[in-house]
């Protein structure tokens, strides 16, 4: 419902009110269109893409720190202490 003031009042009308005009007219073939089309790619996904790029694992590398992993002596005190510090050092 639209009131314009207290002598003017329309009652309920449909959604595409009755004093609206269509100005443009439907495209009539694709030649009719223009669209311009853009990809922004954020760092987050410039960052994968260069980690995929990287170069194949090194699974002995892997198999090896796993095993240190597994028998406990991968996890050392001097070890722990460098990955705080490397952690505080980020954070601060």
């Amino acid at each position: 419902m639209q009131i314009h003031g207290p002598a003017h009042v329309h009652g309920p009308h449909q959604v595409n009110a009755p004093h609206q005009t269509q100005t443009s007219r439907p495209p009539q073939s694709i030649s009719d269109v223009q669209t311009v089309d853009q990809l922004d790619i954020s760092e987050a996904g410039q960052a994968l893409s260069k980690a995929r790029d990287v170069s194949e694992i090194r699974h002995e590398r892997v198999a090896e720190l796993r095993a240190k992993i597994a028998d406990g002596s991968y996890e050392t005190g001097q070890r722990l202490e460098q990955a705080v510090e490397r952690l505080l050092d980020e954070i601060v």
